[in-house]
Order: structure tokens, then sequence, then C-alpha cells
């Protein structure tokens, strides 16, 4: 069994420390003795992860506490120091003169990862990256700081979705309004914020030597299989694909609705008769999830037991807590923590298995040989997420209200055929910004505006100023915080939906194909994980064609 989270007490690194352990390393590798040295190596980077994720997560969990802002602080400036360590040391592990005795103590794909890692650092852009996550901070603390009012009530912009989805379109008008409005009196700040932080990763880029930003982002993303012309063939299948279903969706709704216009704040509501809602509190769902895992088999039920006894689940929405949700991992004793912020709507049911996918992911591969190798890249983590989303549909029921599962599986579909257009519009958005880094704040949003036009032709903001004026893109915290990463999310949704067209006639065959790949974790790059589980590239001619086809036959049927 594992400790429980709250005895959690990682030991705190210090520069000189890390010195020491990390020359170690060195002179194990001076005496040439390469297995020791690998080991090292990678229980240091374990240590040292374990401790910067739980100093990240008591951070998220409250970001307005004093102790939990200055260990962050502390953390973001000792990263660049480590970062540069590690990639010395993969230097000359790449560069040994015995490359057979690297390649018995170091898998492939880690030496590939490795090749990919030391373009992305030099001493010399130190100071930038520790600028870099300042301001990632700063603005997470912003916006989980944001206090608005609505039907009498203060709430976080977490707490605003219940009004959002009511089927009281009056309400969900007002929700928008608010919404926007805190966003409007933000707007210079946040200009400015991302103004630094495009500048300087450009500046990083270039001191690297790379034209723009761009090819270092993908690097930092450790893609190494594929580059920017494949994702602009993915955004085109999109645009060909899937927008148009998304269009006659929405206009069916209009119609069944009797609304003569489709405003922005109408979109939400993807069922007429209101989106369906948790059974119940997070109590009643943990309860009902140990059910639902259970009757799905395997080892993914004690799993849950184990995160779920041991205090490894945080999903109240509260006061000072970053918004969003996550799952990070703690190396040295494997074990993933779950982050959410449940607030009463169907997100909650979304969020909790979504998450649940990376930490069953995680705690499957929690034994591969190398710390590189526990997260697959985001862009295949995110399929380990999104498919158990899927998986889950046929005990879902025990999630939701009673009678509201088939509901809530057609609303989960829609919303996920939904979510693409806006997925590579964010991309897109992100390779126009960085390739002309220069722009000004009404540049970006003019940028916006067009490509949001262009890939969701239907978004009518009814007057709302700042979505209007094309500052949507401010309230996406990946665009702020972790640059080029939103276009996994599309890509993995392409795969994960091919987990639920074969669960649909063969759900044993899917569930063990699925296990399976949580299990390789990430010791393939992503285009082989996918292949590894008898999945089709999203990169494929053809592939997103026909799982929109699939798709649009179950809506119709």
């Amino acid at each position: 069994m594992c400790s429980p989270f709250d005895t959690l007490d990682f030991p705190r690194p210090t520069r000189e420390a890390l010195a020491l352990r990390f020359g170690q390393v060195s002179t194990l590798l001076d005496q040439s003795n390469v297995p020791d040295a690998a080991r090292l190596f990678d229980t240091i980077r374990r240590d040292y992860e374990s401790w910067a994720a739980l100093v990240d997560l008591r951070f998220a969990q409250d970001t307005t506490s004093p102790t939990a802002k200055a260990e962050r602080d502390y953390a973001d400036a000792l990263t660049p120091y480590v970062t540069a360590h590690e990639v010395t040391l993969k230097r000359r592990l790449l560069e040994y003169p015995d490359p057979t005795a690297v390649a018995q103590a170091v898998t492939p794909h880690t030496l590939e990862l490795w090749r990919t890692d030391i373009t992305t650092f030099d001493p010399r852009i130190a100071d930038a990256l520790e600028e870099e996550a300042r301001l990632s901070g700063e603005y997470t603390a912003l916006l989980a700081g944001a206090r608005v009012t609505i039907g009498g009530h203060e709430v976080n912009l977490s707490g605003l979705a219940p009004y959002g989805e009511s089927t009281d379109r009056t309400v969900r008008h007002e929700a928008e309004q608010v919404r926007w409005a805190f966003f409007e009196q933000n707007a210079s700040r946040l200009d400015s914020l991302f103004d630094q932080m495009v500048r300087l990763r450009h500046g990083m880029a270039c001191t690297l030597g790379y034209d723009s930003y761009i090819p270092l982002a993908y690097r930092r993303m450790r893609r190494v299989d594929y580059g920017p012309t494949d994702v602009a063939r993915f955004r085109a299948d999109v645009l060909e694909h899937v927008v148009p279903l998304v269009h006659d969706i929405l206009r069916q709704r209009c119609e069944t609705m009797g609304w003569e216009v489709l405003y922005s704040w109408d979109e939400p509501l993807i069922d007429p008769m209101g989106n369906p809602r948790p059974a119940g509190r997070d109590a009643l769902l943990m309860e009902r999830a140990q059910t639902m895992f259970d009757r799905m088999g395997g080892d993914l039920g004690p799993f849950y037991s184990q995160m779920r006894d041991g205090g490894y689940l945080d999903l109240v929405n509260r006061a000072g807590k970053a918004g969003g949700g996550f799952c990070t991992s703690f190396p040295t004793i494997g074990m993933p923590f779950i982050f959410a912020n449940f607030n009463g709507t169907q997100h909650d049911i979304n969020v909790f298995t979504h998450e649940m996918g990376h930490a069953y992911q995680n705690w499957k591969s929690r034994s591969l040989p190398e710390v590189d190798l526990l997260w697959p890249t985001m862009d295949a983590a995110e399929i380990n997420s999104m498919a158990l989303e899927f998986l889950t549909w046929p005990h879902i029921d025990l999630m939701v209200e009673p009678g509201q599962g088939a509901r809530f599986r057609q609303m989960h579909l829609i919303a996920s055929l939904s979510f693409l257009p806006y997925g590579v519009c964010v991309d897109h958005f992100q390779h126009e910004v960085y390739t002309r880094p220069d722009m000004t704040p009404a540049e970006r949003n003019a940028v916006w505006r067009t490509l949001e036009q262009r890939y969701m032709p239907w978004r009518n903001y009814g007057g709302l100023p700042h979505p209007e004026a094309g500052g949507r893109w401010q309230a996406q915290g990946h665009i702020y915080r972790s640059p080029f990463y939103y276009i996994d999310y599309a890509l993995a949704l392409c795969c994960a939906m091919q987990f639920w067209i074969r669960s649909r006639t063969d759900p044993e065959g899917a569930m063990q194909a699925y296990v399976g790949l949580c299990a390789r974790g990430g010791a393939q790059p992503f285009t082989r994980l996918v292949r590894s589980a008898g999945l089709q590239s999203p990169f494929q001619p053809g592939t997103l064609a026909d799982v929109v086809r699939t798709a649009r036959d179950i809506l119709n049927a």
C-alpha cells in the first residue's frame, strides 16, 4: 500500500546538494561505470520530480498561501539549474566513447528523447526560463483569484459553470456577461503577461539558433515523430470533416429550441432537456466510481481504491484554488494525484474520468526502467485519459441522475466532436502568434477572431465586447502556460474515439488494448504507441473522416 498523501514530505533540494549528487554521476562515468551512473542519474531525477510535483500541487491547491507561493518561486528558480545539470549529463551519455555500454543501460527511446532535450536548453536561457515560470504562476494566480457575482452569489470562474449550463437562457447570458467582464477588466494585464511570455520564448529560440519559437516548442514537447506540417494537415481534416457536422448539430439544436439565433451562451446547453447532471455531490460520485471501476474489471478498481483511501484526490472547488483539472505524480513512490474543481455539472464526470485515465496509465507504467518513460508525450498521454471517458460509457448510469445515462452519452459524443474545431483553432492561433512574435494585442485578437470564424463559423457573441473583439483566447490557460500543448487533445480524441468504436462490438478487446497502451507508458513515441494499440494515426489520410462518419451515423440513428 502507498503512503497516505498527507504524510508525503520529499526532501527539499538545494543547489549544493544537487551539484554533489550530479557530480557523483560524473564520477561514475569517469570510472567507466555506466550502469551505476545511469541508475543514479535516474534516481536523482525521480527524487527531484517528486518534490517539484508536490510543490506545484500545493500551490495549485491554495494560490493565496504565501508559503506555497514562496516554495513555488524557489522551485521555479531551481529548475533551470537542474535542467543545466541534466542536459550536461544527457549529452555526456549520448557522446560516451562506448555507445554499447550506454545502450545496455538506457532504452533506445530514452536516448531518442535525450537527443531532443539537449537541443532545448543552454545556460544562456536559464534566467528566461525562470521568468517564464514566474509569469505562468502570475497568470494562474490572477484567474484563481477571480470573484464574480451572479444570482446574488459570489463565485470563482469554475463556479460559473452551473449557471452557464442553465436551462434558463437569461441565466446563461448573465454567466457569459460576468465571465467576460472579468477578462475585459483584466485585459491589459493579461496582454502584458502574454507579451512578456512571447518575447521570452522567441528570445530563447533565437539564442538557441532557431528562426522562431515553433521548432523549439515542438522539441520541448518531445515530439520526435511529427512536425508542424503534419499538424496543419490534421487541422485541415477537422475543417473539412468536423466543422460541417458540428454546424449541422447546432442548426438542429437551434430549430429544436425555437431560437432564431444561436449565441455563444447557448452552445453549452447541449441537451434541450437540460444537460444531464451528476448523481450527487463529490462523496456520492466517489462511492459510485468505485462500483464503476470494479465492474470494468482488471486492476482498475483496486487502483482507484488506493487513490481514494490514500487521499490522492482533491476534487472540490473552493476559493483560492487554481482552476481546471490535472493529474500529477510522484515517481519515487509510484503514485499519481488527481486535482479537479467539481461544480455540480456534467463536467465533473468528464474531468474525473479523464484524469483517472492519466492516473491509471501512470500507475500501470510506474515500473518502467527510466523516469523519462513514466509518462508518454502529452499527445499520447491524452489518449489514455480521453479513451477512459468513452470506455466508462456502459457504466455511466451510476454517475448521473436516474434515467439520464443515454442522454449523457449523447451529450458527451456531441461535446467531443464540438471540441475538435476549438482545439485546432487554439493550435492554429499559437502558430500564427509565434510566427509573428511582434504582433500587438489588437493584432493578436484580430488573428483569433479570423481563425474563430473559420473553425467555428457559428460563433456569435451577441454583442459581448471582449470576446467579440477577439479576446476569447485569454481564458485558455494552455496558451499562456503550456504553449502548443492544446493540439494534443484533438489528436488524442481522434484515437480515443477509435477505442470507443471498437468497444461497441468488442468491449473486452478494446479494454485489453487500452490497458496494454497504459502499461507501455512513454516507452515509444506518439505514432508508434498509436500503432501498438491497433489504432490508426490521426495523420493518416482518412482516419478522422472514418471516425466522424461513424459518429454521424450513431447520432442520426
